[in-house]
């Protein structure tokens, strides 16, 4: 974002029109007393020692991995550049599984793994590796890699399924300091060639399809098609799944379980520098080409191992049968941060589950819950807000009782789906993790601890340990608390990306550019003055209504709150007259939609479609959706203020979400602006939604 396009601070006044948030919940006394951080003042105490001399906290953080060599500096850092632990050597495979599988954890279970078909038996297919198999797993395909000539430091793309395999390819790429550049599943051919190309992959690992509500999904097929134009590609590992026959070409395409067959189960994890690449994982933009964020090897290490720890209160002897179920895609940073990396250093149990949240019923997350005794759940906002929509029943059918933590990632949770969660899943006993940070953070950057702080309804709280955030003006000056402004971080932290693969100047630009002298997140958050950081979404989000700065994610709060809203997305467009006009496309609860819909089609069938309403009838009746878009505009404007009443309502049955459950704003407001859609789609879950959009939208 250029510093042309950046808003000024949002004033007091502004903020006059966010929604207020007085409830706050304190830690459960029970959960509190096992926790590894027990009080508000033990948080305090930590988090201030942590800020006072950053390089002695992450030092001590770091001596609990295993290094090869000692670092000889903390932290080296000539803004924009970082380098953490100096000339230390480590190897993250090791300390996610050697450490574990070699010593008092072999036997423990790593993963389980549920596939999302159904067998005939009415049961999945459930696979479980212990610490002593992943690591003998590991080690073979790492061995696998090798013969196929693979090396420290060649790049390797992983396009596959939520399979125990997924995790193998990036733990095997780790063990061997091969740089993987894990492309989401759903991406088109297209933009895997993309990021194959901008990295020059030697390899690609993929699987025959992946399973999706039911259906195949051709990943090797799309491989293929990539494959035409993508000339650093030597190998293709291809790992069988479905069983569906799929093209292999000679010389080129391998099998999977080919390979690991007639390779040896002993591989030395390779030494690694601090500061050697571990992956380059891309980020898309709404201009530009994909962005290859690049993660190291020691400080991304530290980072997830102990924001995973004290985040998520894991590797805790008072329970040591955890179950940590992250549902995040591995395509995406949650996925390589809270499904791999962080949990299986602090030597978890963690869930990979193939498939969607509603195959083949709504309760699909609930019932694998009780199965599998989870106890800590991390999911995003938009699932929790699908979870309502579905209806409760889907929920009461299952007892939930192993949980007992939560958290949310992706986006800011609106109030009402975060006591939703807490009440329908959580039971009141379970404390809220909500988790702000981003793909170049690598990590989280503000959350709760949850045995120390109380958590409010919608905010992300406190900042984690070592992490020093600030709301500023776009000059970097601090705003007052209760005022609005633009999200930074001040100092470096040992999990940031390091640079743009390929490209420093777009690194330094993209990021420390706009606000002099800091890390600048692309978002707008203000600080209330219990110092919780509320986020108000992206910059880009924040809408210039008549001079007045309106975050919309307020405005999305308020309509979620009303009792017919189940789910709701808020863009801005062109506006002559006041700058921007506020549009929000909804989504109903599923009996009120089917209700409207009915009277909808009995007021057309009573009046005739062709018939065109004289002046005496052009109130809207009171059952119809003319009606009920005046009763939401008024909502929002008795809840907010008339500044943030909405100029148009547009009802759909779903949003365009990517499979990570994040809401495309960017498409929406393409929509809204233009009447249509140009940019890039290849993120997109169902491409359905937008198609529909578009009929609504002609209609």
């Amino acid at each position: 974002m250029s510093s042309q396009s950046m808003p000024s601070s949002i004033s007091a006044q502004d903020l006059d029109s966010i929604l207020r948030e007085d409830r706050i919940f304190p830690p459960p006394p029970e959960f509190s007393s096992t926790a590894h951080i027990k009080s508000l003042a033990e948080y305090e105490s930590l988090y201030n020692r942590s800020i006072a001399d950053p390089e002695s906290f992450w030092a001590e953080a770091a001596r609990n991995l295993h290094w090869f060599q000692p670092w000889t500096k903390t932290l080296d850092w000539n803004l924009p550049w970082a380098k953490w632990f100096v000339n230390g050597k480590l190897n993250l495979c090791s300390n996610c599984v050697d450490r574990h599988a070699l010593g008092d954890n072999a036997e423990k279970t790593a993963i389980i793994w549920e596939a999302e078909p159904i067998g005939e038996d009415g049961q999945p297919e459930i696979r479980t590796l212990t610490y002593a198999q992943l690591h003998r797993e590991v080690q073979r395909f790492a061995n696998a890699l090798k013969s196929l000539g693979i090396q420290k430091g060649d790049r390797v793309a992983i396009y596959m399924g939520m399979t125990p395999e997924l995790a193998i390819a990036l733990l095997a790429c780790a063990r061997i300091g091969a740089v993987h550049n894990v492309i989401f599943g759903g991406f088109a051919a297209h933009a895997i060639a993309d990021r194959v190309n901008d990295s020059q992959c030697v390899a690609i690992l993929t699987q025959d399809s992946s399973y999706r509500r039911g259906s195949e999904v051709p990943l090797k097929r799309t491989v293929d098609e990539a494959l035409a134009n993508t000339p650093s590609v030597k190998h293709v590992v291809v790992l069988k799944r479905s069983g569906t026959p799929v093209n292999m070409q000679p010389g080129r395409d391998w099998w999977w379980h080919d390979l690991v067959a007639s390779s040896r189960p002993i591989c030395p994890a390779e030494p690694m520098d601090s500061e050697d690449p571990l992956y380059i994982l891309y980020t898309s933009g709404t201009t530009g080409k994909p962005k290859g964020l690049v993660h190291t090897t020691g400080g991304y290490s530290v980072g997830t191992y102990l924001t995973t720890r004290y985040c998520f209160d894991l590797d805790n002897p008072n329970h040591p049968n955890d179950v940590f179920w992250c549902t995040a895609d591995i395509g995406w940073v949650t996925g390589h941060s809270y499904v791999v990396y962080g949990p299986l250093q602090n030597g978890a149990t963690v869930l990979m589950y193939e498939g969607a949240p509603n195959y083949p019923g709504c309760d699909r997350f609930w019932d694998i819950i009780d199965r599998h005794k989870v106890t800590i759940f991390y999911t995003a906002p938009t699932a929790i807000r699908a979870f309502i929509k579905w209806g409760n029943e889907h929920v009461e059918k299952h007892s939930l009782a192993s949980l007992r933590l939560l958290g949310t990632v992706g986006e800011p949770i609106n109030p009402e789906a975060w006591m939703w969660y807490r009440e329908k899943i959580g039971h009141n006993r379970c404390p809220i993790v909500d988790t702000w940070w981003q793909t170049e953070t690598g990590g989280i950057m503000i959350a709760p601890i949850p045995g120390a702080v109380p958590t409010k309804p919608g905010s992300a709280t406190r900042p984690f340990f070592g992490i020093q955030p600030e709301v500023v003006t776009p000059e970097g000056k601090p705003v007052p608390k209760g005022s609005g402004g633009l999200l930074v971080i001040r100092k470096p932290w040992p999990s940031m990306a390091r640079t743009v693969w390929g490209d420093p100047e777009r690194y330094q630009k993209t990021y420390w550019s706009d606000v002099p002298g800091s890390y600048f997140t692309g978002d707008g958050a203000r600080q209330d003055a219990d110092g919780y950081y509320w986020l108000m979404g992206r910059v880009d989000d924040v809408l210039n209504v008549s001079g007045h700065r309106l975050g919309t994610m307020e405005v999305e709060s308020a309509l979620v709150a009303h009792p017919k809203v189940a789910e709701a997305a808020v863009v801005g467009r062109p506006d002559d007259l006041k700058g921007q006009a506020v549009v929000a496309f909804v989504t109903l609860e599923g009996h009120v939609a089917a209700s409207y819909a009915k009277a909808e089609s009995s007021s057309a069938a009573d009046h005739g479609s062709a018939t065109p309403a004289s002046s005496a009838d052009s109130a809207a009746p009171a059952n119809s959706l003319e009606s009920l878009k005046d009763e939401l505009k008024k909502w929002v404007a008795k809840e907010i203020g008339p500044i943030a009443r909405p100029d148009d309502i547009r009802f759909t049955d779903a949003l365009p979400k990517t499979r990570s459950g994040k809401i495309m704003r960017r498409l929406l407001r393409e929509l809204a602006t233009h009447g249509e859609i140009k940019g890039d789609t290849t993120t997109l879950e169902d491409f359905q939604v937008i198609a529909k959009l578009r009929e609504s939208d002609e209609g």
